[in-house]
């Protein structure tokens, strides 16, 4: 049995699905593991260094699509690279089935068995496999290193012969992984932190990592979504955390936005008359932009002033960290595979919970019936294949 590892053709994707140093079971398995060549090259891993942990590499990329039983990705293979698919192939990665699933059409024409990595549930027993998560705490570190390297003032508070400097004031919009490691790395750096959730259960974990937290006051409007995620709220709802984002703003260097809802476009928190009250110099990096943002100016993947404030607008800050973000990821996909690896076979079974919520289709037909739902509204033929 194949085993693909495929250098990653999205723009600006450094990361690779497997390290050298992931191999090891897979190897004991008597899977043999083909590498494209340069796969690992910006995450730090040479071609020699698969060499030495068993695989084999080289730079004929089609050939891997043909003869690969199993292909773990980062991000889904372009519809070109998926018409080359083995029939029957095993991929697994980011796959943004809710988002873009047409994306997927030529995968599902090649009765390949698709394993989105953001459906993984949230669940004990797959704690160990939540990429969505490990990837979230790299983007909430690198959010706030990218804000420090922008902003004009220091985060930490310094006593010199000079003069007392005050600290930096971040606002951090978001309570979940992403907002919480914001907030912790924000912390280490010196910062003075504040934090709002719609969610009130996400006021604990912000007070333990020693920021404040501004309750919202929804009138007891429920806001907790499934697998914790925060709900999608209404109007109303979002108007009263916009109240309290605006006024906040005003006193703040930076602000971190991370707030995000699975499937759907990010809520707009951040209104134009926020940005307009903050001080000259100010920095607001958006983690939500890859959703469409946070703040109603932002434009995913572009850096803009606006009335002197900094707004970042990154798409993957992942790929930013890329060795520490392929090491984190890599475990996350050995521990999905060993529950569809068994001996060196492919063992798939559809009655596992971590295995049903991550599958978006098998042998050449949807199984989710979310995503199979939205399948057949963009492509009708897709469902009854």
């Amino acid at each position: 049995m194949i085993l693909g590892i495929l250098k990653e053709s999205d723009p600006g994707e450094t990361r690779v699905a497997l390290l050298p140093e992931s191999l090891k079971s897979l190897v004991a398995q008597d899977l043999s593991i083909t590498v494209e060549a340069g796969a690992g090259e910006a995450a730090g891993a040479e071609d020699q260094a698969y060499a030495e942990a068993g695989a084999t590499f080289t730079p004929d990329r089609r050939w891997i699509l043909a003869n690969a039983d199993i292909l773990p990705v980062v991000n889904i293979p372009n519809p070109a690279d998926q018409a080359r698919l083995k029939s029957g192939a095993v991929v697994i990665g980011f796959m943004k089935p809710l988002e873009a699933p047409a994306a997927l059409t030529e995968a599902i024409h090649r009765a390949a068995t698709l394993f989105s990595m953001e459906l993984v549930p949230r669940i004990t027993r797959a704690q160990s496999m939540d990429a969505l998560s490990s990837m979230a705490t790299i983007a909430g570190y690198k959010a706030v290193i990218a804000a420090a390297d922008r902003l004009p003032r220091l985060f930490p508070m310094l006593i010199t012969a000079a003069g007392t400097i005050p600290p930096a004031r971040v606002f951090v919009i978001g309570g979940g992984v992403a907002g919480l490691q914001a907030i912790a790395t924000a912390r280490r750096l010196g910062a003075v932190v504040e934090a709002c959730d719609v969610r009130a259960a996400a006021g604990e974990q912000v007070r333990s990592l020693g920021a404040k937290f501004l309750d919202v006051d929804l009138g007891g409007i429920n806001t907790e979504g499934g697998g914790g995620y925060a709900a999608e709220l209404t109007e109303e709802a979002l108007d009263r955390g916009r109240d309290l984002i605006t006024h906040t703003a005003a006193h703040s260097d930076v602000i971190i936005t991370t707030a995000q809802v699975p499937g759907r476009r990010a809520p707009l928190l951040i209104r134009h008359a926020a940005v307009e009250a903050m001080r000259p110099g100010s920095v607001i990096v958006d983690v939500a932009a890859p959703a469409g943002g946070n703040c109603e100016l932002t434009r995913p993947g572009v850096t803009q002033t606006i009335h002197n404030v900094t707004l970042l607008a990154p798409l993957n800050l992942a790929a930013e960290v890329p060795v520490h973000a392929s090491q984190l990821y890599a475990r996350n996909i050995l521990n999905f595979l060993a529950i569809i690896l068994k001996g060196g076979a492919l063992s798939i079974d559809l009655d596992d919970e971590v295995l049903a919520g991550a599958c978006v289709a098998h042998q050449g037909q949807p199984i989710n019936p979310r995503i199979a739902k939205l399948l057949e509204a963009t492509e009708p033929e897709i469902a009854h294949t």
